[in-house]
């Protein structure tokens, strides 16, 4: 019986994300970002406004470009900016699929550990280019990530010397003082308090960051745990992961708009 209502409680929680997708009243398309032999699959959404945008990347965790992921993108597009989500298990799936084809998000985690970093960062080179040079773009790329995504979002940083800003959600920094070096635009991290398997990790940023003379802005949201800002919009979320996700949310806006 525990089991049983647990699908449910799953099933209701992602019936509430799809639906707050198709009542979105943003333009969403799916496009393939191409170089070379590879294709990247990506969920891309246009804010409604009346001047050319600053984009997004928004890095998924590592369950893949799932209908949170997708639903996120949403919300950075409804702050006003141009949001790309690309599925980084694009090809990697069974028969060469993406995130959807697998079997479970089990199946989805373990391909992602699997991946070759420098895939990684060459899609997210592309689709950073990609969505910058869009039409209805002004040249301004910012970079976020979750989780998994977090880490690549600060890794990434480290790769990318254009990106306007990066913010990292519950991600490790690279642990390299000379990769840290190369990093020229602020990171902002937000993490929630109950995650000390990430947070143990900060102060080893910090020292780095101030080291190489980088901006490096660390917000711990007390009381809250790893993924809060999934399980922040859940319906049966805790108080303390709900008003992290609020008021990070908040942050993440100002932020972006004083780019």
């Amino acid at each position: 019986m525990p089991t049983l209502l647990f699908m449910a409680q799953l099933a209701y929680a992602q019936d509430y994300i799809i639906k707050s997708l198709e009542d979105s009243p943003r333009h969403h398309e799916w496009v393939k970002v191409k170089y070379g032999e590879r294709e990247v699959d990506c969920f891309l959404v246009y804010p409604e406004v009346s001047e050319k945008a600053t984009a997004v990347v928004v890095i998924h965790e590592n369950r893949g470009l799932n209908d949170w992921a997708r639903s996120m993108a949403d919300q950075i597009a409804a702050a006003g900016y141009i949001a790309i989500a690309p599925d980084l298990l694009s090809g990697a799936g069974p028969d060469g699929g993406n995130t959807s084809s697998f079997e479970n998000s089990d199946a989805a985690r373990t391909a992602i550990y699997a991946l070759d970093p420098e895939q990684v960062t060459n899609d997210l080179d592309e689709v950073f280019d990609y969505v910058g040079k869009l039409p209805a773009a002004n040249g301004k790329v910012a970079v976020m990530g979750f989780c998994w995504g977090g880490s690549q979002c600060f890794r990434f940083a480290t790769n990318n010397e254009k990106a306007e800003a990066s913010f990292v959600f519950y991600g490790t920094g690279p642990k390299n003082q000379e990769e840290i070096e190369k990093i020229k635009a602020p990171v902002y991290g937000f993490y929630g308090g109950n995650d000390n398997r990430v947070n143990a990790t900060i102060p080893d940023s910090e020292k780095m960051m101030e080291k190489a003379d980088k901006v490096y802005e660390p917000i711990i949201y007390q009381g809250a745990g790893h993924g809060f800002m999934r399980a922040g919009q859940e319906p049966d979320a805790t108080e303390a992961n709900k008003k992290a996700r609020d008021e990070a949310y908040e942050r993440l806006k100002k932020l972006l708009e004083g780019m």
